[in-house]
């Protein structure tokens, strides 16, 4: 029994000094994340290569549809046709874009 109740303790007193300093480090990570995304540089870098990926992805778009054309099952085409009409955006796509 002594030895049980000396396991038990130890185990909580582990467990409370282990998520103590999980914590702490938890916050020093978080705090680092933090002021890696404030920096300029890093936004810059991000910015740039969302729009990059934007226009890649447009001109993807517009490669495939090419080749595909009429191959698109009807039912296919009707429904992105319905999209692009309720969309309002006629082919121009701001996807990925923010409104600031």
């Amino acid at each position: 029994m002594r030895y049980r109740l000396t396991f038990i303790a130890g185990v909580a007193l582990g467990y409370v000094l282990g998520t103590r300093a999980g914590r702490e480090r938890y916050e020093q990570l978080k705090k680092a994340a933090q002021q890696l995304a404030e920096n300029p540089a890093v936004r810059n870098a991000a910015e740039s290569a969302a729009h990059g990926s934007r226009d890649f992805a447009g001109k993807a778009y517009h490669s495939v549809s090419e080749k595909v054309g009429d191959k698109v099952p009807v039912s296919v085409s009707d429904r992105l046709r319905s999209l692009r009409e309720r969309s309002g955006h006629n082919g121009s796509d701001d996807w990925g874009t923010t409104n600031t």
